[in-house]
């Protein structure tokens, strides 16, 4: 990882404190901070009970504009009822008072255990302190603010050119747990100096977190506070991307890749994790029977604890995509991990054993099913199942 002074974007500063949300002292309280109004864009979860920030983001966010983003852990503010969405507020009136900014232009995000109401007062007295630390080489610490099991912190940074002038992006991103697709699945923030039009980025940052965030999983489970949100401020003063333009095409490469990072990194960080593994369903009939059978392997727990084991058990793995009611045409399914075929004319190929047996101690192994059907094509990235997911969940109390 960069140095703390190497994670920097023009016209953005960033803090992160404990303010006593936590009992165990770590950062708790993050804090995103443009020098003016930026453009911003997001997705946030498809979950029927949206916890209080995401319903007032997604208020906000049609405006288009936004200054700053204040993001708590060790609490969700989800399934609060009308108190939480008033404590959100409250949190939100906090930070645009002592930034001395519209309100209407702070975001809000929080992460932790749902159903608690917000410790309020603890936010409200830290938040001179958390504005007054606002520093460009903040993002780290706003970063440590924003983690709950993780076990090590997500941050990525890209710079590209486009006319005369750089562009830079950083990301933030938390997330062990709770972690499938329909939006982000996390929490994560993206900051970029980029002259963009708001309409641009809207489109370039869906379609960035399609291949990204929403094409992992650790555990098949959706949260109720998923928010993925990038501002670009313009400070960079570059020719404006739009639509259509060549420019937009280069910054959403830059865009991919860096939530491209963010996101394996989650899954490395997968609480208990010691695997990632990458899922390639190729030869599909079409992108949906695509995703679907990447999803049915990737969250087959029968497919993860073996990952977990070091057992090369493609019976697992052929189980799974053979279950959802797509006509796959057995003897054309092949099978392969790192290029060593398992699978092919409707048996197991054998006399690879010792390749195989070496693949599975990696700790990134590539898993390709072809389908023999069509040429359409997913990848998603999963993790294994341990016994410390199992110990880490039985112990976190909602």
């Amino acid at each position: 990882m960069k140095s703390e002074e190497a994670y920097r974007v023009p016209g953005f500063s960033a803090n992160g404190i404990h303010a006593g949300i936590k009992a165990d002292g770590r950062p708790d309280l993050a804090l995103l901070y443009s020098t003016r109004p930026a453009k911003i864009a997001g997705v946030f979860t498809t979950n029927c009970f949206k916890a209080a920030p995401v319903l007032l983001d997604q208020q906000r966010i049609k405006k288009g504009l936004a200054q700053a983003v204040i993001v708590n852990s060790g609490c969700a503010n989800a399934a609060t009822g009308e108190e939480g969405f008033a404590d959100a507020l409250a949190v939100s009136k906090s930070a645009s008072q002592a930034l001395g900014i519209a309100d209407d232009l702070v975001m809000v995000a929080s992460t932790g255990v749902i159903g608690h109401r917000f410790p309020l007062p603890k936010i409200e007295n830290s938040m001179p302190r958390l504005v007054t630390g606002l520093r460009e080489e903040g993002i780290a610490d706003a970063e440590a603010g924003i983690m709950t099991t993780d076990r090590f912190p997500k941050i990525a940074l890209r710079k590209g050119r486009f006319g005369n002038r750089e562009v830079t992006l950083c990301g933030i991103a938390k997330g062990a747990g709770m972690i499938e697709p329909n939006m982000a699945t996390m929490l994560a923030f993206v900051m970029t100096d980029a002259d963009i039009e708001g309409e641009a980025l809207d489109a370039v940052f869906r379609r960035s977190v399609a291949k990204s965030f929403n094409a992992i999983t650790v555990d098949g489970c959706m949260s109720t506070n998923d928010t993925a949100l990038i501002l670009a401020n313009g400070v960079a003063g570059n020719p404006p991307l739009k639509k259509g333009g060549k420019g937009l095409s280069r910054f959403g490469d830059l865009l991919g890749d860096l939530l491209g990072e963010l996101a394996r990194g989650m899954v490395r960080d997968g609480e208990g994790a010691t695997k990632l593994i990458e899922i390639t369903v190729e030869e599909a009939r079409t992108l949906q029977d695509a995703k679907r059978v990447a999803y049915a392997i990737g969250n087959s727990n029968l497919v993860k604890t073996a990952f977990y084991g070091g057992d090369p058990n493609w019976g697992r793995i052929i189980s799974a995509a053979g279950s959802l009611g797509i006509a796959l045409p057995v003897e054309k399914v092949r099978l392969f991990f790192d290029g060593v075929p398992l699978f092919a004319q409707g048996k197991g190929v054998p006399g690879r054993e010792k390749e195989l047996a070496a693949i599975m101690q990696q700790p990134e192994i590539h898993l390709r099913i072809a389908l023999g059907m069509g040429s359409r094509s997913w990848t998603i990235c999963a993790s294994d199942l341990t016994f410390d997911y199992v110990k880490i969940n039985a112990h976190y109390h909602t």
